[in-house]
Formats: C-alpha cells, sequence, structure tokens
C-alpha cells in the first residue's frame, strides 16, 4: 500500500508540474486548492487546510491562499484524508476566493 502512495504522489506530481509547462506557468503554486470535477458524480480537492462550511447545496473549503465555493444538488462529503476532500454529489460550479493580504 506504501508503494502505491508514493507511486501515486511520484506520478501525480509529474503530472502538475507537466500542466504547468504546458499553460507556460512559472510557479504552479501548490498552497491553492487545486481540485478535478467528473460530471454529475463530484470531485476531488487537493490542499484543503479547512472546511469551512458545509450543506448539501454549498461547501466552502480553504487553503493557505485562498478558498473555493462549491455549490450544486445533493453535495456530501466523502474520504477526507491529508489535505484532500472528495465530494460527492452533483457539482454544478465552483468559484475561486482569494483572501487578500
Amino acid at each position: 500500500m506504501e508503494a502505491e502512495k508514493s507511486a501515486y504522489n511520484k506520478y501525480g506530481m509529474r503530472l502538475v508540474s507537466e500542466i504547468a509547462n504546458l499553460l507556460a506557468v512559472e510557479e504552479l503554486s501548490i498552497s491553492r486548492v487545486q481540485y478535478t470535477v467528473v460530471d454529475g458524480r463530484g470531485g476531488v480537492f487537493q490542499n484543503v487546510k479547512k472546511l469551512v462550511e458545509f450543506s448539501a447545496e454549498n461547501i466552502l473549503l480553504a487553503g493557505k491562499k485562498g478558498r473555493l465555493r462549491v455549490t450544486g444538488r445533493n453535495l456530501s462529503l466523502g474520504k477526507c484524508a491529508a489535505g484532500d476532500i472528495t465530494v460527492l454529489g452533483d457539482i454544478q460550479k465552483v468559484e475561486r476566493e482569494d483572501v487578500q493580504g
């Protein structure tokens, strides 16, 4: 199991680096919440520091450099571990709310 986690982290970080290169981003901040949404099923949110709000229609997640507001229908929390949160349900919108400072 530990070997699988190491492989995931190694390949996952390589993927983030390749995406940053394709987008011509000098430094992709890993302190911001990053996410992947699967239409109609939910999504995975990484680098989450805090769950600020939660309801079946609205979830607010905080990272070091900003927040993400997830809105939809029948939202619920799935697996939560080491800064990763799985949100289940019909995600309709994800909005970034940057923290000034």
